[in-house]
């Protein structure tokens, strides 16, 4: 599976569409148009017979039959800085698949003939702009005509999962190792949630083994924890308050009465614009059940109404009813830092203004104390950076459409280049200007 367990997922994971792979179904038509050729001129029995070949002089160029040319592949990623990678287990079961041929329409798999190496999951690169100091994170060697239609498969995984798990990673680092949710689901189409979702695995395990960390994973799909045994979790949507009439304090103590006590109770509070006010309501009415519960003697039923957290959504361009302007109008709008300080206050106090009786203000004050705030809405490594420099008292960040940036310092677009041709039973370097066969040292023989 990765780096961090030694494992590598199978086609039992990812289910490939195999029969139209091996057509050329998912391949860009140049590779699909090379492939002809090859295994046509192969057929032919044709050998070279050009002019302008780019041997070493010493080799003749007589006698080599281009259409059962073996190569050496590199796959490499330029995005500037360190890249987690991730997609290599789904890019090897692409190539031990889907390599080989057809033969009176049967397909031959020859990927046995390939050798292949490959970094794990979870493993880093660095670039640092010379494209002729790339670090690999897959090599193979073997007939080309038999795997040049995977390198379009190949190379999308590892692009969209090495993008999603080093975004995630970057956004960790930012939020130092506060936990993450997972919330990007809804800004693209299913089919790609389960590789997303992984990724984002893969980037929480590798900021906990640099870190030293214990950050663990949410995602908000079943569809997103499928490759790594994971579920998805959430709490209320603003479409669930709206179904109770806007009353955010009634859907909370409904979802506490018949949710699973071991899903999180998390409140969204800005449906009325007015995060403080709904967050102090919601805690009231929370607790009144919770200490009427553990007075009757049932401390298990009251877990079911303890409050876990707030969650903070206001959008962007609205000002909270908590904030008074204070210079820049720009700065008091959506979830800004003022507007988490004013909720931490007033949870951290308004068990102080609700009349409790002695015996209960105590256990009060705890119960608001310990609840969590949320935020969401636009979060990204530069905003979060902000946040915790300023020390605003967030517990959890919940991020979305960033993890899939990928323009300048995110653009994570991955390349593969032949760089050796096999001639007379020798590797001869055989790549593009201003590339080169180069090497990483945590590469290691797949088969």
């Amino acid at each position: 599976m990765s780096l961090f367990d030694g494992k590598r997922l199978d086609n039992s994971t990812f289910k490939l569409d195999l029969d139209r792979m091996r057509r050329g179904w998912y391949a860009d038509k140049y590779f699909t148009n090379i492939q002809t050729i090859l295994a046509t001129l192969a057929k032919e029995g044709y050998t070279y017979q050009g002019k302008h070949h780019r041997l070493p002089a010493s080799i003749t160029p007589e006698g080599i039959p281009c259409g059962d040319i073996e190569v050496e592949m590199q796959w490499f990623t330029r995005r500037p800085g360190t890249t987690v990678i991730c997609g290599i287990d789904k890019a090897l079961t692409i190539l031990r698949e889907a390599t080989g041929h057809f033969e009176s329409g049967h397909f031959i798999n020859t990927s046995d003939q390939l050798q292949v190496w490959a970094v794990h999951d979870g493993c880093t690169t660095r670039y640092d702009g010379n494209p002729l100091q790339v670090m690999p994170v897959m090599r193979v060697r073997g007939r080309y005509r038999d795997f040049s239609m995977l390198e379009t498969s190949t190379l999308g995984i590892l692009a969209r999962a090495s993008r999603v798990a080093t975004n995630v990673y970057d956004t960790l680092v930012a939020a130092k190792g506060k936990q993450m949710l997972f919330f990007p689901a809804r800004f693209d189409m299913d089919e790609v949630q389960a590789a997303d979702g992984y990724a984002y695995q893969i980037a929480i395990q590798r900021y906990n083994l640099d870190y030293g960390s214990t950050v663990g994973p949410f995602v908000s799909t079943d569809a997103q924890g499928d490759w790594w045994n994971g579920t998805g979790g959430g709490t209320i949507s603003h479409s669930a308050i709206a179904s109770f009439l806007g009353d955010a304090s009634e859907i909370m103590l409904q979802f506490a009465r018949l949710l699973p006590v071991e899903v999180p109770r998390i409140a969204l509070v800005d449906f009325e614009n007015d995060s403080v006010g709904t967050s102090m309501r919601i805690a009231r009415d929370m607790f009144t059940r919770y200490i009427q519960l553990m007075e009757a003697g049932n401390p298990q039923e009251a877990q079911r109404f303890r409050l876990d957290g707030v969650r903070l959504d206001t959008s962007s361009g609205m000002r909270d009813i908590s904030i008074e302007p204070i210079g820049d109008p720009a700065l008091d709008l959506g979830v800004n830092p003022r507007l988490v300080f004013n909720v931490r206050q007033a949870l951290d106090h308004c068990a102080d203004t609700w009349n409790l009786p002695p015996s209960q203000l105590e256990t009060a004050r705890q119960f608001c104390r310990q609840v969590r705030i949320v935020v969401s809405g636009g979060f990204n490594p530069e905003k979060i950076t902000r946040f915790e420099k300023l020390q605003v008292p967030v517990d959890t960040y919940a991020v979305g459409s960033y993890f899939f940036d990928n323009h300048g310092p995110t653009n994570t677009d991955f390349t593969a280049d032949v760089v050796r041709v096999k001639v007379h039973d020798a590797l001869l370097d055989m790549a593009k200007a201003g590339r080169h066969a180069a090497d990483n040292p945590e590469l290691q023989r797949v088969w």
